[in-house]
């Protein structure tokens, strides 16, 4: 009885030190520095400015140049005492890269942002109380490709807002949308209306509520996914990916070619009419 009595003991404590490990592990605090490169414009600098307003649980670091060694953004977020990170890197004052890591192990996510318009641009109709926790709402495609569903987890890891994190309101009143559309990722922004728009007042129990745009949009076009932290081997390459400088040298290419076209057609004209001359007009020099 006494080997039993111990013997039971004995895995009592094992499963309940698995039980405390893994709330330990649940408990892991989410926490997002947000860093930006050394030559971004306004509009990068404001989107920037509403994501840290999303994510009460980010924290802002000023810009580097991590063009070299990309290992001093893990240092950051380890100083910082983060396990994500976003890095806005600009090129050419222009086109703008979003970094997506998880520190210090990765993976990490590059993307191409496009089709940035921020909340003063917008001046949507809702609004939502700031430092409050959003919900998640994922397009079905993301379950359909094993790369999806490693950006849907990190979606979830980074823009949910832990529970009891600073600066966060413990309540959920606005959706964030994720959407596969283009090979390409849709982000929004929704308030969760339960009052009606028009009065003001409560809407009927038997009404849904509705959502009301709030804004930032923006397109994240995936370029690569890395198994490392900004770095490492490519566990994934969008095939389908063209970068803006390449867009742009084949829109001078093609306007090369037409100016090329107009010349050569000018050149054909003027070489017809020296084959072709105008006979003279015996009457020209009459009024003179």
């Amino acid at each position: 009885m006494a080997t039993l009595y111990k013997t039971a003991k004995t895995e009592y404590k094992d499963v309940e030190d698995l039980i405390e490990e893994k709330d330990k592990r649940s408990n892991i605090k989410q926490r997002v520095l947000m860093v930006a490169s050394r030559g971004v414009t306004f509009r990068h600098r404001h989107l920037m400015n509403d994501l840290e307003a999303l994510l009460p649980h980010s924290k802002k670091e000023s810009k580097v140049e991590a063009k070299q060694d990309m290992d001093v953004l893990n240092e950051l977020a380890e100083i910082h005492n983060c396990n994500n990170v976003f890095y806005f890197e600009a090129r050419k004052h222009t086109d703008l890269y979003l970094w997506m890591s998880r520190a210090p192990s990765g993976p990490s996510f590059k993307f191409h942002v496009q089709n940035i318009h921020t909340m003063d641009e917008l001046k949507m109709t809702g609004n939502c109380l700031k430092g409050s926790r959003p919900i998640l709402s994922f397009d079905s495609n993301f379950d359909s490709q094993p790369h999806l569903q490693l950006l849907k987890e990190v979606f979830t890891q980074t823009f949910a807002v832990p529970k009891g994190a600073r600066k966060s309101k413990p309540f959920f009143d606005h959706v964030y949308t994720f959407s596969i559309v283009d090979n390409r990722v849709w982000f929004r922004n929704f308030q969760v209306v339960e009052k009606d728009p028009e009065t003001g007042g409560d809407m009927g129990k038997d009404a849904k509520p509705t959502l009301v745009e709030i804004g930032p949009r923006f397109v994240l076009n995936l370029i690569r996914i890395f198994e490392g932290s900004f770095g490492g081997p490519t566990l994934y390459e969008n095939p389908r990916y063209i970068s803006p400088t390449a867009v742009r040298s084949a829109v001078r290419n093609q306007k090369a070619t037409k100016y090329d076209a107009h010349l050569a057609a000018k050149q054909e004209r003027e070489a017809r009419l020296k084959e072709n001359p105008l006979p003279v007009d015996p009457l020209k020099d009459v009024f003179n």
